[in-house]
């Protein structure tokens, strides 16, 4: 087993275990992925990815974080997707889209603008998240009940529409401070209700949408989830690497497939506590623990570290970002320098 040995799950099985992360473009209009991302997302899939994951795809307006984001709310972004879906099947590869709200972190303004806090008259609205804890100098509405009722419904027909537009699966993004993350992390999640408390309450919200969207697609189709195992903070009530393993086996009872073990979220980590590799101990533990197939994140570079982690068993899959913005073609490049032998795009074979 290596780096390019193909895996399935459920129905879908993978040429190789390199894939390409999710990463915010900031390129979108009306929540339209446009030329800009078929050429960004087309382009590693004829660099040989096996899979490449949509940036976070917003299942509602509320749910974007800039007014720049992608979203699947609407047909007009489901057909836009599809054309983006059908490119990278013709290149071999497959695609997933992570489904995403963003929570107490939403109604922000471009990053070349500083990521502030929209005002209303720039098209700003009102953020809402489990419970009014401020985050980015903003404190957000308490979501209630019923609305927490309604944001499942709207996982539920992104995910319906991500079926439609072909997509081969799909993520849910929990972790990094979004909205799922906001709920299970009892740092921001002060509810006094059955979504908030206890663990199994704080996490009822990501149990509860994983349980519907799974009814909602195809059995064949694999059901990931994103998770931060860790949010790096000190506080008594941040979230664990045990509580990671608790959640990741309780995601497995309810029909998820796959967890790619990020971190983080709520604050920047500091940098003595980053360096290459430093998150595939999380997918290694969550792995081992649950026996639940697992992606490895986290500043992986080089074709030996992504290769070493698949044939000492840390991870299923080395989930790449950054590298793939320097590199659109790493899995071919990394093929040539394991000296492993992979389909090459025939209008590309006489570079290689």
């Amino acid at each position: 087993m290596n780096l390019f040995s193909p895996i399935t799950l459920r129905n879908l099985t993978l040429k190789n275990r390199i894939v390409v992360s999710p990463m915010q473009q900031y390129s979108a209009k009306n929540g339209v992925p446009g030329n800009w991302h078929l050429v960004h997302l087309g382009s590693r899939a004829v660099g040989g990815a096996g899979l490449i994951i949509t940036e976070c795809t917003a299942v509602s307006p509320e749910g974007l974080a800039t007014l720049s984001d992608v979203g699947i709310w609407s047909d007009e972004q489901k057909n836009a997707w599809k054309n983006i879906v059908d490119f990278v099947h013709e290149q071999d590869a497959k695609i997933g889209i992570q489904l995403w709200h963003s929570g107490g972190k939403g109604s922000l303004k471009h990053p070349n603008e500083g990521m502030k806090p929209l005002t209303k008259e720039e098209g700003g609205w009102t953020v809402k998240s489990s419970s009014p804890t401020a985050m980015n100098g903003v404190i957000p509405k308490e979501l209630t009940v019923d609305e927490i009722q309604e944001l499942k419904l709207k996982f539920v027909d992104a995910a319906i529409r991500a079926v439609d537009a072909g997509f081969d699966t799909i993520e849910l993004h929990a972790g990094h401070g979004y909205l799922f993350h906001q709920f299970y992390s009892a740092v921001i999640n002060k509810r006094q209700d059955e979504y908030g408390g206890s663990l199994e309450n704080r996490i009822r919200f990501l149990v509860e949408t994983v349980g519907e969207v799974r009814k909602a697609i195809p059995n064949g189709m694999p059901l990931l989830v994103r998770i931060s195992a860790v949010d790096y903070l000190e506080a008594p009530d941040a979230w664990k690497l045990d509580d990671s393993i608790i959640l990741s086996k309780i995601l497995k009872e309810n029909g998820v497939d796959f967890i790619t073990a990020s971190g983080g979220g709520f604050a920047n980590v500091s940098k003595d506590r980053v360096f290459s590799g430093y998150q595939v101990p999380f997918a290694s533990i969550i792995k081992k623990q649950t026996v639940i197939a697992t992606g490895a994140v986290g500043m992986i570079t080089e074709a030996v570290q992504a290769n070493d982690i698949i044939v000492n068993d840390e991870a299923d899959l080395v989930v790449i970002a950054r590298e793939h913005l320097r590199d659109p073609y790493f899995a071919l490049h990394s093929a040539k320098e394991l000296d492993i032998e992979t389909d090459i795009p025939w209008q590309y074979k006489r570079a290689f």
